[in-house]
């Protein structure tokens, strides 16, 4: 947008956003709106509409669109122009009153928290907005001394490390004053807080915005009136004349701040004085959360659990320390709350609790103390038996709870966590005191069907050797009459699957066992659960399953008339495949064949057939490659070496179909992609035995990428480089392929924002790259086309696809190793010189992009892949990489737009002397984390 469009046109566009019912226009209003805002004009259309006050649509449209310049382009304002934005500001703030709309005010409030914080001339800006506006504007003064430690926490916006330590100083050297003012709000308005609700959820929300980022210490809390005025409301019994209920938003208010107090009270263990008030006060809150369960107040049952939470694990390491068999620490009682609310009905304040129980079974676990473990035990029995009554359906519902219901969901989790705490009570006892349950007198199915629930969650921790219970499991299970709950049949199913390595060591249950999972097979729901329930049988019990390989492979040509998904279909290809391989050579050619006709005729038969492909149908080529792919990854042979792998006649059988789908289905990119996976299997399992295979596949694969680009070949590609590239005499073949590759690769990578576009081909090309470097390093340095890939790789290291940047950070890590001797001694030298060449004429390049990445483009969980590399450079010429390193960081920037100081000349020191010195790539990456810290800011005025 290159001139200042007028008001009217402002107005106009904002309108029809609006108000304008035609679809179309509003698109384009939103879309000349957004172009808008990103232009330099913004600034000051965005002032006018706030001064104008037109409407309501336009004042929201210009708070907003000044919040966003100042989080996104503050450095396009010189810096004389801060002080009239921050008078500007200052003055639409000034003129808030109780009639403007709240979204308003929250924009306006967040613009000026995010000037404060990159602006280093306003200093003690808490202090400037409290003389100004205390006794004229408490309502935006409030939410702007709330949400300014809430954005100097939330990192929303981009500050560099020393400025976010100076902020907090500065934070620090107001909160006396803030404590101060908040005090005297609270006396003002919090005698009547039923009265002034909103008044003091500003308040409580202000004081924990501020005790959360540190700024309030926790030595200021012990006598404070606030926090006291917190527990006054969650302790609130109404009594007499008294409103019936504290307001919502005021108990969520009050819980958020007792909660974030004993956040910080766990990382803070010598608040004695506090903590013994905390856990005073907390314990008194039992009596109004029981009022809140017999009044059915779900959200103040709520937050009582989460304070009762988060007490239990402010205090849970001082528990476990201090707990032995003579003596508790006087907290454990704590647990005992918590465990009332697990006891909640509703399900939803149960799982609240959860991370608790993780980290309780976490500490106990690294503790290995079974004195201790034993000292927790009845509390975890009490959770699991109350977490079976949680998963509980209800008595009349029918069939079975479907995916993405909130309450399969909640048992998904339960499942997670019985399996996590159960060594604890030991599996045993667990899978012991369920089936008790299941033997009550007059149990219902519902119960019957929780208690197998847990029983599967624990089912594969049970000893194989256990002979007592099992057995009995078992025998129920597979005697369960015609009429039971569909529900409970297909808990009993998956657990059958779940109890696999107890089957194989009682190969006697194997028969009765598979026989009652096939017959579950055409059954609709059950089926599903059977079929995942073969499947785990067939790859633990194997070694007792060959003789079972005819009926299965009967079971798999009648298996598409079963009401189970394709996803089973494939688990119990899956499974057979497993059988299949372990099968004696002499049987497997035939079987292997077999198996993969189940899936090779019918595709043959759409090439034919010129079938129109239906997703997710038997017309859809996809549903048999998959199949297919899954046999091909699943039998695995064992050979010795020089042996004739069994699997190859049929591999020469499955080519030519795949070679046919290849060029019937070329245009059509998840064709394809799945084809290429079935080619990947293929070729990984007979390994380097179809070397006659080569020359056609690479050419039809060539041939294909030339026109479509498909990056799945690429992939291929690699597979081939991985498994022949060690074969003299497959090098110069596969060389070509790579040549015949780099051209319409560049050309897709060439293109505006070609490398962010085309992520996929970026990973795939540079894995195909590095496992050149890794079987044939001598020929790929020699390459005359390595100057060009060495080239896309430079530019690629600022791409923050997480695959992509791996895969092009391992290429570079490969690149540098091929120098180095490990234990491949052959052509060392050789490779040592052309590497060392390399990165003569690159290194600086490398290393400077590189750190620039980091700074500017990647993501921190990006940086391990980084550091790899740099720790390769360092091993292979540590001087080299010093000065490299040096020179790299010299071209940072000093300091951001506005004088804001980016990193200083001896943090930068710091950071080479780190990396210089580190030999891991662990501290490597702590050191670029410490690095990309400083200038998280200055990206903005590149």
């Amino acid at each position: 947008m290159d001139s200042k469009p007028s008001l009217n046109l402002v107005y106009a566009a904002v309108s029809a956003l609006y108000n304008n019912p035609n679809t179309t226009e509003k698109e384009r209003a939103s879309q000349w709106l957004g172009e808008l805002q990103k232009s330099v004009h913004a600034w000051t259309i965005a002032d006018e509409l706030l001064h104008h006050k037109r409407d309501l649509e336009s004042c929201y449209f210009g708070a907003q669109t000044m919040r966003t310049k100042i989080h996104h382009s503050f450095h396009e304002l010189p810096t004389e122009a801060h002080e009239s934005l921050r008078n500007s500001l200052l003055e639409h703030i000034s003129q808030i009153n109780e009639d403007t709309n709240t979204v308003i005010v929250t924009q306006l409030c967040l613009a000026l928290a995010d000037l404060i914080l990159q602006m280093p001339t306003w200093q003690q800006a808490a202090l400037d907005l409290i003389n100004r506006f205390s006794t004229t504007s408490m309502w935006p003064l409030l939410e702007i001394l709330t949400v300014l430690p809430e954005e100097l926490e939330s990192r929303s916006v981009r500050l560099g490390e020393n400025r976010r330590v100076v902020m907090l100083e500065d934070l620090k050297s107001c909160a006396a004053t803030v404590n101060e003012f908040l005090t005297h709000c609270s006396n003002t308005f919090g005698g009547n807080w039923q009265e002034n609700v909103q008044i003091n959820v500003k308040i409580l929300r202000c004081l924990t915005s501020w005790v959360s980022v540190g700024a309030i210490t926790l030595n200021e809390i012990a006598d404070n009136v606030v926090v006291s005025r917190a527990f006054s409301v969650l302790n609130y019994k109404p009594e007499g004349d008294k409103p019936q209920s504290v307001a919502g938003s005021l108990h969520d208010a009050a819980s958020d701040c007792i909660c974030t107090l004993l956040q910080c009270l766990e990382d803070n263990n010598n608040q004695q004085i506090l903590e013994t008030y905390l856990f005073n006060n907390v314990i008194n809150l039992e009596i109004v959360y029981h009022l809140s369960v017999a009044n059915e107040d779900q959200e103040k049952s709520i937050n009582y659990c989460r304070i009762f939470t988060e007490l239990a694990e402010s205090f849970l390491e001082k528990i476990i320390n201090s707990c032995s068999t003579k003596s508790f620490h006087y907290a454990i009682k704590v647990l005992d709350l918590v465990l009332i609310c697990v006891g909640h009905h509703e399900y939803e304040v149960a799982e609240i609790t959860f991370n608790l129980w993780y980290v309780l079974s976490e500490e106990l676990y690294q503790k290995n103390s079974k004195e201790l473990t034993e000292l927790f035990r009845p509390y975890v029995e009490r959770l699991i038996t109350a977490l079976c009554r949680h998963c509980q359906m209800e008595p009349d519902h029918e069939g079975l709870l479907e995916d993405g219901d909130d309450f399969k969901d909640f048992r998904l989790k339960v499942s997670d966590l019985v399996k996590d705490v159960v060594f604890i009570v030991g599996s045993s006892s667990c899978f012991r005191q369920m089936f008790m349950n299941l033997q009550a007198p007059g149990v219902t199915w519902d119960s019957s069907e929780a208690a197998l629930f847990i029983m599967q969650a624990v089912a594969k921790n049970v000893l194989p050797t256990e002979n007592e219970v099992v057995p009995k499991v078992v025998e129920a299970i597979l005697s369960l009459p015609e009429n039971t709950h569909i529900a409970v049949k297909y808990t009993s199913v998956l657990l059958l699957g779940e109890l696999c390595e107890w089957i194989e060591k009682h190969p006697n249950t194997l028969d009765p066992i598979l026989n009652f999972l096939v017959c579950c097979l055409p059954q609709a729901g059950v089926g599903a659960a059977a079929a995942i329930s073969l499947q785990s049988i067939c790859a633990t019990c194997n070694d007792h399953m060959p003789r079972h390989v005819p009926v299965l492979l009967q079971l798999l040509q009648q298996v598409d008339t079963f009401a189970i998904t394709n996803n089973a279909v494939i688990g119990l290809v899956k499974g057979v495949g497993a059988i299949v391989g372990c099968m004696p050579h002499a049987e497997l050619t035939d079987a292997m064949r077999k198996l993969c006709s189940l899936q090779l005729n019918p595709l043959c038969q759409l090439i034919e057939q010129d079938v129109v492909p239906v997703r997710g149908t038997k017309s859809d080529p996809v549903l048999w490659l998959d199949r297919l792919s899954s046999v091909l990854r699943n039998v695995n042979v064992r050979l010795y070496e020089g042996q004739p792998h069994p699997c190859k006649p049929v591999i020469l059988e499955v080519w030519p179909v795949l070679s046919r789908t290849f060029d019937k289905y070329q245009n059509d990119l998840r064709i394809m992609e799945r084809c290429c996976r079935s080619v990947r299997f293929m070729l990984r399992c007979v390994s380097q035995q179809v070397c006659e295979l080569l020359q056609s596949l690479v050419s039809q694969i060539v041939r294909i990428y030339a026109t479509y680009k498909h990056s799945c070949f690429l992939y291929v590609g690699s597979i081939l480089v991985d498994e022949y590239a060690t074969n003299p005499n497959c090098v110069q073949g596969l060389l070509d392929m790579l040549q015949a590759f780099i051209e319409p690769t560049f050309q897709l990578l060439q293109e505006e924002n070609g490398l962010r576009n085309h992520p996929d081909t970026v990973d795939d090309f540079f894995r195909l790259c590095s496992r050149f470097m890794q079987r044939a390093p001598v020929p790929i340095l020699q390459c005359g086309a390595l100057v060009h890939i060495l080239q896309c790789s430079l530019m690629a290291c600022t791409l923050d696809h997480k695959e992509a940047n791996t895969s092009v950070m391992k290429f570079f890590y490969d690149l540098i190793n091929t120098g180095k001797c490990g234990k491949n001694q052959i052509d060392f030298e050789q490779r040592k010189v052309l590497v060392t060449s390399i990165l003569n004429e690159y290194g600086q390049q490398l290393v400077t992009n590189l750190l620039h990445a980091c700074v500017f483009y990647l993501h921190s969980y990006m940086l391990s892949e980084v550091a790899d590399v740099f720790v390769e450079l360092l091993e292979f010429d540590r001087e080299a990489a010093r000065k490299w390193l040096a020179n790299g960081l010299d071209t940072l920037p000093k300091e951001s737009n506005g004088g804001i100081m980016s990193a200083t000349p001896q943090q930068l020191n710091d950071i080479h002397a780190s990396m210089t010195r580190s030999d891991t790539s662990k501290s490597v990456t702590h050191a670029l984390k410490d690095l990309t810290r400083f200038y998280l800011l200055c990206d903005q005025g590149l």
